[in-house]
């Protein structure tokens, strides 16, 4: 079994880098969807990715192998991937760049809960279960700051906040068989692939079920984003982070995770011109704060 080692220098810049991009990918999204939906357009991102993965096993000759012992987990990790990002592109039709961020990285609370029964080395401390109270008590006041808005709006944003957080649910669940199952010791291509085939599979089915259009006339901002989607967080951001995962401590790494929707937000704000109401900003921080309460470990 792998010793993983805490964080140094090169792994703690690479994981900051990592959560700009993570931040910026609903944004992303939401610049291109006046030309592709959001569900092909994760479709469309993933399937590349799942090809430049396949190329860069090819290229460096990594072991790789569809069967054995990974088939079910990785099966069942790429349905979950997928489910996560169907939930993410749903929500996006109703909610901001900005909400989305929040809520989907609520993930991690969801994740220490699951391990906190499943693995008696993650079982929780009080002060973790402070912060698990404290983050959901932030989503409650930022689910609350939608009810400023006419009805229709506030329908329309809790809809969309509520896939937010089921897409958080799936991203833990998916965390969760990758940890309990040999994916934890798999090689990061071969998890990243399940994950991204599985994607572009369902996605893109569920795409042209809808009656989804690729060939649309795509403008210069919708390949921009197709390619920082596809080339930069689809393919290299999931990779370095498979690869950080299986060489440190993942406590370690997730402590970082809270910056992800700092910088979702801020780049919903800026770019995306999002309204942030005074009750989401507070929800936001109580939430970000939890997070860092729980991923803080004295060990």
């Amino acid at each position: 079994m792998t010793i993983r080692k805490s964080l140094d220098g090169n792994a703690i810049g690479l994981m900051l880098l990592l959560c700009l991009c993570w931040g910026l990918q609903q944004v992303a999204v939401k610049m291109a969807a006046h030309a592709i939906s959001s569900t092909l357009q994760l479709g469309l991102r993933s399937g590349i990715a799942a090809v430049l993965v396949l190329a860069l096993i090819s290229i460096r000759k990594i072991p790789f192998a569809l069967t054995g012992p990974h088939l079910r987990p990785g099966l069942l990790a790429g349905l979950l991937f997928a489910g996560e990002f169907l939930a993410v592109s749903y929500g996006l039709n109703f909610t901001t760049a900005s909400h989305m961020s929040v809520f989907l990285y609520t993930a991690p609370i969801f994740t220490v809960l699951a391990l906190h029964w499943l693995i008696p080395a993650e079982r929780l401390q009080a002060r973790q279960w402070l912060g698990i109270l404290m983050a959901f008590g932030g989503v409650a006041i930022a689910f609350s700051g939608a009810f400023g808005n006419n009805p229709r709006a506030m329908h329309d944003m809790l809809i969309g906040d509520s896939f937010g957080i089921l897409a958080a649910l799936l991203w833990a669940s998916t965390t969760v068989v990758i940890r309990k199952s040999s994916l934890s010791e798999a090689e990061p291509t071969t998890t990243l692939f399940y994950q991204l085939a599985g994607a572009a599979v369902a996605l893109t089915a569920i795409a042209y079920a809808q009656g989804d259009n690729v060939f649309a006339a795509w403008d210069q901002a919708a390949w921009i984003s197709m390619l920082f989607q596809s080339v930069v967080v689809a393919f290299a951001s999931y990779l370095a982070w498979f690869w950080l995962m299986r060489r440190y401590l993942a406590s370690r790494l997730s402590a970082f995770s809270f910056l992800t929707p700092l910088f979702g937000v801020a780049a919903g704000v800026v770019l995306m011109n999002d309204v942030v109401s005074p009750r989401f900003a507070i929800g936001a921080v109580m939430v970000l704060s939890g997070i860092v309460l729980v991923n803080f470990r004295k060990n």
